[in-house]
């Protein structure tokens, strides 16, 4: 078997070999398994440990949560909640009288005034700075052991809490405990699509044929490398695909329960709130199937010297100082953090634009994600269906989503010049609706799965993690530029241009992403990744696990009581007393 680039080097560069071994008769194929092996002893990759098949249950429920957590609530009706306290809250800063919808409306800010479209902005600035330090924090941690399932439950459980504590705000004068209560099950939610959507990569990897595929046709030469390639990631999109699906039927069908409450109670103040409890406990009903039928995949064992509390900075700096190993996947990431701030920017001044046009109405706001909705099941249920028929690659697919991603901002920008289009009328918003469902709903299906593409394998959540950071996390320039603009000119119009200008500038980026190129580089990664963190745990230096592997007299076999771990250091002839008793303590 050919050796990794990766392997090569350092196998060229960190040790001379004897000149008998040479001259012997030994295969590459035969040194890569004993290095192989000698990576699963010391547990850093997850094939060490028995990892199940993705069984039927195990993936419903996986669909079953993200219909839950479809973003109804902190997404859009915390939202609305909140900016509803503020503009009741606010006065006009001419003469102190209450808002009216068109007029311009400030509130108490840190010893002066701000407008309400700004202070919305700027809460949604530190969500989003918050969503990044945790991101970094335990993103890599969620790689190792079990930590990630049980981090998944933890934020589940207090967005769920936090998103209760909405039904205490009945008053204007609540809104900063409104503003508390939307940051924290914000973050939350935020946190759980991330490390949510990490899963999927490795359901994909072990579903019973794509597993068949890879343990038997593959290493049997019945299939090549490429094709096996092309078989895990259409998986991937299907996966990935028909979760988004999900979250749109949740989203339609949690519209369509919450008209029953707010049909009929219409006009009472605490509607809104009640739609929000009643939008909770549909995601709390669907999403603890997914805690009680998930199958347990450990990753690989933490590192030694590294804790889960400080394991997420110090992957995460490494991943930086080796940006120039991974070219492809850091491209992806910049342009896509560039993308999603201008799109997720968009989204919340669009919002902010539409709350005011409908006077804060949940009742409108249902008919209005309804109409979203719809739209999002049928167009990803039909991109998936054009993509499998026609065969067509991840990344043109996610192109042409991105195209009306730059349109979006463009349409806003015709409502600076004239007040007949432009996000000025009713109907305009139903459209704005029917587009983002048609195209948006397909853009986060496949830029989860190219980012499943461009993630090494085993540091998934890391990268997703990252990738959290570009997508969920971004936005905090974009809304700290356009609360500023829109500060300084009164008219929330004026942020188009600059969202536009950085929406096209990042679809050119991730037009000159290499996917092929990415993944090759992904695969030499992690390959180096494993052979330097095993040969560090076994206190040997990368030389001498080579020339074991050389030898053939890397790991033995058989063997109780930790003789195989005895014979992994003593093979390798200088293996110390220390690293010995390192080695046993595994």
């Amino acid at each position: 078997m050919k050796r990794s680039e990766g392997m090569s080097a350092l196998l060229d560069a960190d040790v001379v070999l004897p000149a008998e071994l040479s001259t012997e008769d030994r295969s590459q194929r035969q040194i890569k398994e004993d290095l192989e092996r000698f990576e699963h002893l010391f547990g850093t990759d997850e094939d060490a440990f028995e990892q199940p098949t993705t069984s039927r249950k195990e993936l419903w429920s996986y669909y079953l949560y993200y219909n839950g957590d479809n973003g109804i609530g902190p997404g859009s009706y915390s939202q609305a909640l909140f900016q509803s306290s503020l503009q009741s809250a606010g006065f006009q800063p001419s003469d102190g009288t209450p808002c009216t919808s068109s007029s311009a409306c400030v509130v108490p800010w840190i010893g002066g005034t701000r407008s309400v479209a700004s202070v919305v902005l700027i809460t949604n600035g530190l969500t989003f700075t918050f969503m990044t330090l945790l991101f970094v924090w335990l993103g890599s941690a969620a790689d190792y052991g079990s930590f990630g399932r049980w981090l998944l439950l933890t934020l589940t459980v207090i967005c769920w809490v936090f998103q209760y504590g909405f039904m205490a705000i009945r008053e204007p004068s609540q809104w900063p405990t409104a503003m508390g209560l939307y940051i924290v099950s914000y973050v939350a939610y935020g946190a759980t699509l991330v490390f949510y959507a990490a899963v999927f990569p490795r359901l994909a990897r072990y579903m019973p044929h794509v597993r068949r595929a890879r343990e038997e046709d593959l290493k049997e030469g019945k299939m090549g490398r490429n094709e096996y390639e092309a078989l895990e990631s259409l998986e991937r999109n299907h996966i990935s695909n028909v979760s988004t699906a999900h979250s749109n039927i949740g989203y339609l069908l949690t519209l369509a329960i919450n008209l029953s409450v707010l049909i009929p109670i219409q006009g009472n103040q605490y509607a809104n709130n009640l739609a929000l409890c009643l939008t909770n406990s549909y995601w709390v009903v669907l999403g603890v199937w997914w805690f009680l039928l998930q199958q347990r995949r450990p990753g690989p064992k933490i590192p030694k010297g590294s804790s889960y509390l400080t394991i997420g900075w110090k992957q995460v700096w490494l991943a930086i100082r080796e940006i120039r190993y991974l070219p492809q996947t850091f491209m992806f990431l910049f342009a896509f953090f560039l993308l999603a701030d201008g799109l997720n920017t968009t989204t919340t001044l669009v919002s902010i634009i539409q709350n005011d046009e409908i006077a804060f109405s949940f009742l409108q706001l249902t008919y209005l994600g309804l109409t979203q909705a719809i739209c999002s099941i049928a167009s990803t249920f039909g991109f998936w269906y054009i993509q499998q028929y026609f065969h067509i690659r991840t990344k043109p697919m996610f192109v042409l989503t991105n195209i009306f991603t730059v349109l979006i901002p463009l349409y806003g920008m015709i409502g600076l010049w004239t007040s007949s289009i432009g996000y000025h009328n009713y109907w305009e918003f139903f459209l704005y609706n029917c587009v983002f469902g048609i195209f948006q709903a397909p853009y986060y299906a496949y830029s989860q799965t190219m980012m499943s593409e461009l993630a090494p394998r085993g540091y998934e959540n890391m990268f997703f993690g990252l990738f959290g950071i570009t997508n969920r996390a971004s936005s905090i320039i974009g809304p700290n530029v356009i609360q500023a603009i829109i500060n300084n000119t009164g008219n929330n119009w004026m942020g188009f241009p600059f969202l536009f200008a950085l929406c096209t500038a990042a679809s050119i980026g991730v037009w000159c992403v290499d996917v092929e190129k990415g993944r090759e580089k992904c695969r030499t990664y992690v390959e180096e990744r494993k052979f330097v963190r095993a040969a560090k745990e076994a206190g040997m230096s990368k030389g001498e696990v080579l020339e074991g592997a050389a030898r053939g007299e890397l790991i033995g076999v058989g063997g109780e009581n930790g003789s195989t771990e005895e014979r992994a250091i003593e093979s390798a002839g200088k293996g110390s007393d220390a690293a010995l008793r390192q080695s046993q303590t595994l």
